[in-house]
């Protein structure tokens, strides 16, 4: 491995929330939302968010470190699906949000706002999905190869991986998500005022 790539993707995973907040910020600046686009828009946003929330609830607050850590391998609820549900969730999220701000945009603009946002977010985990499964291989050797020959890391598959192994605990996402529930709402909070004042 190279340790200069692995420095750019520990710092990357380090700062994953303040890199993904760039087209969020982008979108509410720059996004002209209509009535039709927030209509379809929003339960996109909500499903992501839900999505989300299913995950979390099986992998815990360990998913807020600024490093990678895991004190067990979570295979089960989303995971046993889908590699990366809290990333699936986050694209899901973030597809409903750019198309809710930019219903009036032009259709130049539109395109180049939705595919943009959605970019960065495809180069940021491209980054730290590697990083996070070195870990994890590390840590949980040939169970981790078992899991990732299983399920794929980010079209959910029909049918769940067979003996997933975790347990849903909901009380948890009130501890994990604070930050992301914050965000939602400042989100619906300028999405509407940008509607209601446009």
């Amino acid at each position: 491995m190279n340790p200069q790539s692995d420095d750019v993707k520990a710092f990357v995973f380090k700062n994953r929330g303040m890199l993904l907040a760039i087209p969020a910020v982008v979108l509410a600046v720059l996004g002209k939302p209509s009535a039709f686009g927030i209509a379809v828009g929003l339960p996109i946003a909500f499903a992501g968010e839900l999505v989300r929330c299913w995950a979390v609830g099986f992998s815990g607050v360990t998913t807020r470190g600024d490093a990678v850590t895991a004190p067990r391998l979570v295979t089960a609820g989303p995971y046993a699906y889908v590699r990366n549900p809290l990333y699936v969730g986050n694209f899901i999220t973030a597809l409903g949000f750019a198309l809710a701000f930019t219903g009036d945009n032009g259709s130049a603009a539109k395109l180049a706002l939705i595919i943009g946002s959605l970019a960065v977010m495809v180069a940021v985990y491209a980054m730290i999905v590697p990083h996070e499964e070195a870990y994890l291989r590390s840590q949980f050797g040939h169970e981790f190869d078992h899991y990732r020959a299983s399920v794929p890391p980010y079209l959910p598959q029909m049918q769940p991986m067979t003996g997933a192994q975790g347990e849903w605990n909901p009380s948890v996402i009130r501890d994990a998500e604070t930050r992301t529930f914050i965000t939602f709402g400042v989100m619906l909070a300028i999405l509407a005022f940008k509607a209601l004042h446009s």
